[in-house]
Order: structure tokens, then sequence, then C-alpha cells
């Protein structure tokens, strides 16, 4: 039961930038506002950048950008208008499925996002009127062969998957791409920027680069 103070914060929300974790019966909702967030719970799955009907159906509450927790979610959406929040956003979160929709506009400013987990993606984004709607997934090596039907579970709990996002891929009309590169082990040393938050030191990487 959603208390009634979240119920009115939700009645006042129009922002910007916003994420859906999808779960079974309640969508979580992420909109952004200046330099505050608002954590919504949706009963309903809602089309990529309505924010009116987000508006209508959402109970939310107001959360500062850099005291989001830390998560892990199998299921995410992410409604965004510019890149400095959507990097916020992906440096807290840990995903395996996840969907970016653009729902600003062209060009954007183009920097490189890091995302934990990730092993399937989805983009959506508008160009002069033309929708443009992809998907991938990464596979790596250590995802096939018949070995794998018995060592899966282990060899994949010892594996951190890393993708590198280039956010110009939304701005031109051409396919999504990438390519990966495997056992990478000693990541903080390769790249000492990175939060290991996620990164257990005694875990080999695969760091996909998407673009």
């Amino acid at each position: 039961i959603v208390p009634p103070l979240i119920n009115r914060y939700c009645k006042n929300l129009w922002g910007k930038t916003c994420f859906l974790n999808e779960i079974e019966k309640n969508n979580t909702l992420f909109f952004t506002k200046e330099n505050t967030i608002r954590k919504c719970m949706c009963p309903d799955s809602i089309n990529d950048c309505d924010y009116s009907l987000a508006n209508l159906i959402c109970n939310c509450m107001t959360v500062l950008p850099y005291t989001v927790d830390k998560t892990y979610y199998n299921n995410l959406v992410i409604w965004f208008t510019e890149t400095d929040m959507l990097r916020i956003l992906l440096n807290v979160t840990s995903v395996h499925n996840l969907k970016l929709s653009l729902c600003g506009t062209i060009p954007l400013t183009t920097k490189y996002l890091t995302i934990w987990g990730l092993q399937k993606l989805q983009i959506r984004s508008e160009n002069n009127g033309l929708l443009k709607q992809q998907s991938l997934t990464i596979s790596t090596s250590c995802d096939n062969g018949a070995q794998n039907k018995l060592t899966s579970y282990k060899v994949k709990s010892m594996i951190t998957h890393v993708a590198v996002l280039d956010t110009s891929l939304f701005n031109g009309s051409g396919p999504l791409k990438a390519y990966s590169v495997e056992n990478i082990s000693n990541i903080s040393d390769q790249f000492p920027y990175l939060d290991n938050f996620f990164t257990p030191s005694n875990k080999s990487c695969i760091i996909t680069f998407i673009y």
C-alpha cells in the first residue's frame, strides 16, 4: 500500500528522464527534474516517453541523484533526454536486460557510459519523424558449446560483464554494432576510474564496446 504523501507527489509529476524496473506487478519508474529524481511505482507497463500516462497512474517520491542506492536488476527501461542524468543512473545500476528510450531531441552530447552486467540491449529514438528501434544480444564464448551445459553456472558466476556505450549512436541511422574483449583480469588496473562496486577482484571480466 502506497502512503498518501507519495501519491500526492505523483499527481504533480512532470519530469524529463526516467527509468523503469519491470517486475511482476509494479514497475519502478524514475523521472528527473532539475537536480532531483522522482522515484515512482507504476501498476502497469507504460508506452515509451508517455509522461502524461506515467503522471496519472504512478505513485512517486523524491530522491537526490547521488543518493540512489546501487541496485541489481534483471530488466530495466530508461527514458532519458540528456546523457548526464543517464550516466548517473547507470553508474548505480547493474542490469541484464536494458532498454534505453531517447525522449528528447538529437544530437546528443557524445559520452561513453558504463553499463554493468549487460547481456541484452534495446534502444529507441526518433530522428526527423522516423522511429528507430534496435536490439543487441551480447554473446561470448562462455555462452556457447556443449561443455556449457555442465559448467555454465560455475563459469558465469566467475565472470562480470561490462559494457561501454557510445551515446552518439542515438544521433545516427546506422545499425547497432558491438565487439567484446574477453578474459580481462584485474579490471581495476586496466580501467582505474571504474567504480568496482559490482566487480569483486577475483572475477574475470568481459568488456563490450557498443557503438
